[in-house]
């Protein structure tokens, strides 16, 4: 007998749509990102995608508002830990994880760090980085070591988890969260 594959729902489809929209804003910035890209992206017309976003800043809200969800998620659950590589460690792994299974969020997370300031999602991709570097308990300004670590970490993080798209995410998770460990400083423990 034939097995059904249960259709996605409403929010799975709109959760698709999003993180690709978020893909392509980080790749090609928010103003040289079409509707009709992301509809390429992600399998529709552009009628049936502006049935569900109505404009194309309902989806750069849209992106920007998950983003800051799940930013504010993992600092909220690493919150308990005590700075340092306990916490680092628990931070990394986490956004590896987002990073295999939804790589277009963490490319918007890393765009964020470097966003311009007065563009009208500027005060989100903001809240963004700066939940980044809350989660991590590192100063979001400036140009200490610890910054520039972080920000070394979480490029190496979502340079290699895109890199590393085809490849099974069991093989290249521990590679992936070692290698970004190690970039804030750490030694290496697998």
């Amino acid at each position: 007998m034939p097995r059904t594959v249960p259709r996605p729902t409403r929010e799975q489809i709109d959760d698709d749509i999003v993180e690709a929209a978020a893909a392509l804003f980080a790749r090609h910035g928010f103003d040289q990102t079409s509707v009709q890209r992301i509809a390429d992206a992600v399998g529709y017309s552009k009628t049936g995608l502006l049935h569900r976003f109505p404009t194309k800043e309902s989806l750069q809200v849209a992106a920007v508002g998950r983003c800051v969800d799940l930013v504010a998620g993992i600092a909220a659950d690493v919150a308990p830990l005590p700075p340092g590589p306990a916490r680092d460690r628990a931070v990394v792994t986490a956004v590896a994880d987002l990073a295999l299974q939804r790589p277009g969020y963490v490319a918007l997370m890393l765009g964020a760090l470097g966003a311009e300031e007065g563009t009208p999602v500027s005060a989100g991709l903001q809240d963004i980085a700066e939940g980044l570097f809350r989660a991590f308990d590192a100063p979001s300004e400036g140009a200490s070591e610890r910054t520039l670590r972080v920000v070394g970490a979480l490029g190496a993080l979502a340079v290699s988890s895109l890199a590393c798209h085809e490849a099974p995410a069991a093989e290249v998770r521990p590679v992936i969260i070692a290698t970004a460990y190690a970039a804030l400083g750490h030694e290496r423990t697998t």
